[in-house]
């Protein structure tokens, strides 16, 4: 099953839970706007080449939309449309006032020079200028980009638009573009301390933690050799995924640190075993929830030190797992379903406040 379809059914399943009405289930699902352009740039040798960009904006009725930028070969509309669609809801469990997007470009960056890069970036940013924005849509880095790609966007954005410091997040010279990454392990042990001791959940013993790039795979390998292949191949493509190996997992507790990394029919199949499975929309949503307070800075023009940085992180953290507990508690259901009905439900409510069928 791929991305957006496993994602559409998860949502479902929680607009089901909720008693949605049909209507507003189905303009949820729709996003706000899709964007296709085709970026055609002179390479190093003089040739042409043209690469297709990506830009999936998904809902902004809780605030600008957010997402990341990725370059990879395999970036097409559906996985776009997915990733799009999972930060509306991780930002909604956060509860930031953002919505959901993300971008990217059919591209091999291994394979480009790093002028070839800027040059890409460059028309991208021209054909989709004038649809981001401190106040529309703010990119952020992901798979194949990092804060020179941002720092590209922005001085590429700000020969068309006067107000550009905050158009996207975690630019070269931004603290925040250290702080987040750092950000990303406290937030993980925010997680594990308000689980591991919770008496809802229970004590437990921690099997596998999937800190991987794209999906999580063969769930009963050893921790340290995943971590292993993970810093030096950059990915695990090698390894099965889904049902197939679901019935071999060891690990009592499963935190999916990547995007939609638990295929649906595994999801059941772990369910069944008694594995507990903290969702990807909460448990990567440090990563987000930083970058909002990297835009609120930016706004601002005042910078936190990473003492604050840290403890509003982890007041978030706190907050938004009380409330999926909460969720589960109300609705008995599983941590999956517990994240979904809870963001699913801030954002139905926000697009019916705003009169969404007028």
């Amino acid at each position: 099953m791929n991305a957006l379809a496993a994602t559409n059914r998860n949502f479902r399943h929680a607009a089901r839970i909720l008693g949605l009405d049909s209507k507003l289930e189905k303009s949820l699902l729709i996003p706000f706007r899709e964007i296709k352009v085709e970026c055609t740039i002179p390479k190093d040798d003089g040739t042409l080449v043209s690469y297709i960009g990506f830009r999936v904006q998904h809902d902004n009725s809780r605030g600008p939309m957010k997402g990341g930028i990725r370059y990879h070969p395999e970036v097409d509309p559906d996985e776009v449309n997915a990733l799009a669609q999972l930060m509306t809801w991780k930002t909604a469990v956060a509860d930031i006032p953002y919505g959901g997007a993300k971008g990217g470009i059919g591209c091999t960056p291994s394979e480009l020079s790093k002028s070839e890069l800027e040059r890409l970036t460059r028309v991208f940013t021209q054909k989709i200028h004038d649809l981001i924005g401190v106040n529309m849509d703010v990119p952020a880095p992901d798979m194949g980009t990092n804060a020179q790609t941002m720092a590209w966007i922005l001085d590429e954005y700000s020969k068309f638009h006067w107000s550009f410091t905050s158009c996207c997040d975690r630019k070269a010279h931004s603290k925040q573009s250290r702080q987040k990454s750092e950000n990303m392990i406290p937030s993980f042990e925010i997680t594990l301390s308000k689980i591991l001791v919770d008496p809802w959940v229970g004590r437990l013993q921690l099997g596998v933690v999937s800190f991987m790039p794209q999906r999580l795979y063969s769930l009963n390998m050893e921790v340290n050799k995943r971590f292993d292949i993970c810093y030096t191949d950059k990915v695990v493509s090698e390894f099965p995924a889904g049902r197939e190996n679901a019935g071999n997992v060891r690990a009592k507790f499963i935190i999916e640190a990547a995007n939609h990394p638990t295929d649906p029919e595994a999801d059941e199949i772990l369910s069944k075993k008694g594995v507990i499975i903290l969702p990807d929309i909460y448990a990567n949503s440090g990563g987000v929830t930083v970058s909002y307070f990297e835009w609120v800075q930016n706004i601002q023009g005042f910078m936190w030190d990473e003492e604050k940085v840290n403890k509003e992180l982890h007041r978030y953290m706190t907050k938004a797992f009380h409330n999926i507990k909460n969720m589960c508690q109300t609705h008995n259901c599983n941590l999956r379903m517990g994240a979904f009905t809870l963001a699913v439900n801030r954002v139905a409510r926000a697009t019916v406040l705003r009169g969404w069928e007028a």
